[in-house]
């Protein structure tokens, strides 16, 4: 089989080529064409390809040329629907990086792209695969918790500083909102098995004054069984601060219990002469997701989260934005 990854523009590229390495009888390859015009300090290019021992292609033409089995898009945002709709037109499968696209119309392209050319395209919300939701969503398939009356969640981090674009609103789609809210958009469209009928959303840059993207961000939502949940999305953690396993978190309140999971709370944290450390033990949650991909362009069958899922959550992105818009353009009377 041969996968190519296109572009180590987002963080988690070298992960995915991590994991497809860890699998094994896969033949793997990159182009990161736009590396050159990132700042010095962000690795990128065949030179990164060469220290993770792949293959490399100079231009995407010679990566297409390739006729890879499979993509991995790991590009800026804005790029996922060029990019997504590529993979269509050349037969090849892809596994997109969230957010799927930047708008639901694009994402709608995407989707109807990938179902007409008969080729799989998911998005990679590898939370989905923890250990942790799966019990959760279990009891909640039970009734164990009884009837659903709200959900409080978190997916909070610092500022993306690593990868300028993140910040540059041309390139990412937006801030916190765009980055953060999607993971557990995912996981409440799964557990819910429905999408709210009322967004409102409130965001600022007060931790990050400067920033051209909203750093700061809460999410209300409302469904139409009149379950309420909330989304803190913020870029909230301070520069240094050790991953301490509280990025994402759900509270999940029932009329009969209460559970409460944190995905990367399997973590250890410290401080050595190099600064903050973090090392997680827990279930290799990009492996689940790469060994998901692999099987569905063995099978040529989409697996979960697929497209509608990338679709829904950017959807949600999207209403978010529109409550701010609303909040701008009728700014609220304080008597």
């Amino acid at each position: 089989m041969k996968i190519a990854v296109v572009s180590f523009a987002h963080l988690h590229a070298t992960e995915y080529v991590a994991a497809l390495r860890r699998f094994g009888g896969i033949e793997i390859a990159a182009c990161d064409a736009g590396y050159a015009g990132r700042p010095v300090a962000e690795e990128g290019g065949p030179e990164l390809a060469a220290k993770l021992g792949i293959g490399y292609f100079e231009t995407e033409e010679e990566l297409w040329a390739w006729r890879p089995d499979g993509v991995v898009i790991c590009a800026e945002n804005v790029r996922h629907h060029e990019l997504g709709l590529r993979a269509a037109a050349e037969g090849v499968h892809a596994l997109c990086e969230k957010p799927l696209a930047t708008s639901t119309a694009h994402a709608a392209e995407m989707r109807e792209a990938a179902r007409a050319a008969g080729t799989v395209l998911m998005t990679a919300f590898p939370v989905r695969f923890a250990p942790s939701y799966a019990d959760l969503r279990a009891a909640v398939r039970r009734g164990d918790l009884g009837q659903i009356v709200s959900i409080a969640a978190t997916n909070c981090g610092g500022v993306p500083t690593s990868r300028d674009w993140f910040v540059d609103p041309a390139r990412s789609g937006g801030g916190a909102l765009t980055d953060h809210v999607v993971h557990v958009a995912d996981l409440l469209a799964d557990l819910l098995e429905d999408d709210p009928v009322e967004v409102y959303a409130i965001a600022n840059t007060i931790p990050n004054p400067g920033v051209d993207v909203e750093t700061a961000g809460l999410v209300s939502l409302r469904y139409r069984d009149g379950v309420i949940a909330s989304i803190d999305c913020s870029w909230s953690r301070p520069p240094g601060r050790p991953n301490s396993g509280d990025l994402v978190t759900l509270t999940v309140i029932g009329t009969e219990g209460v559970a409460e999971i944190a995905p990367f709370a399997d973590v250890l944290t410290g401080w050595n002469h190099q600064g903050a450390l973090a090392h997680g033990w827990g279930a290799p949650l990009d492996d689940l997701l790469i060994r998901a991909f692999l099987d569905a362009v063995r099978a040529g069958e989409s697996r979960q989260p697929d497209a509608m899922a990338g679709h829904r959550t950017t959807a949600l992105v999207e209403a978010a934005y529109r409550s701010l818009a609303d909040q701008a353009s009728s700014p609220l009377e304080i008597r």
